[in-house]
């Protein structure tokens, strides 16, 4: 279906608009060098999908996972301590390992040992865990909580927050996602 047809009817009718001609043979190459590399660089890595609704419904959670959830709101506010995972303190793996337990899950210390010991999931579930980092190495772990939003500890002098996954920063450095939860 052209996008065109989902547009209100004002906007639809609209007549389109011609981009003006380049004026030179360079401009026209600097700008196919330009869409050649954006072009890249959106298939440099894995995207981040996902799905918090099943046929325009919530998607039903499991008990491990409506834990999970729990544990960590109620983590909002901890402060960040440097391999810390308890309430008085945690980093970033340290708050997944603590409300991982709290749902009766055992996950590995680290964000990079998460990353590799953890099942992948191509579709991201609110529960799972999201992993950020450079390269092919994780260094930073948030739990999915839905509507495009993760809850992390995000680093020293800060606490537990909340933060909306379509920021740039995380998109450039989300590296996939895993989760042990049903």
């Amino acid at each position: 279906m052209p996008y065109r047809a989902l547009l209100p009817t004002r906007l639809a009718s609209r007549p389109t608009r011609r981009a003006p001609k380049p004026r030179s043979p360079v401009t026209a190459l600097r700008l196919v060098l330009l869409l050649a590399v954006l072009g890249l660089a959106g298939c440099a890595g894995p995207r981040l999908q996902t799905t918090d609704l099943e046929g325009g419904q919530a998607a039903p959670l499991s008990i491990e996972r409506a834990m999970i959830l729990a544990n960590a709101r109620q983590a909002l506010g901890t402060p960040y301590v440097l391999g810390g995972a308890s309430r008085r303190g945690v980093d970033c793996s340290g708050l997944v390992q603590m409300t991982y337990r709290a749902a009766g899950l055992q996950v590995p210390r680290t964000a990079e040992q998460q990353f590799e010991a953890l099942p992948a999931r191509d579709v991201v579930r609110p529960g799972d865990l999201l992993f950020f980092g450079s390269g092919a190495r994780a260094t930073h772990v948030g739990i999915y909580l839905g509507d495009g939003r993760m809850i992390h500890a995000p680093g020293r002098g800060r606490e537990v927050t909340t933060t909306a996954l379509t920021l740039d920063y995380w998109q450039t450095r989300f590296l996939g996602a895993a989760g042990p939860a049903p």
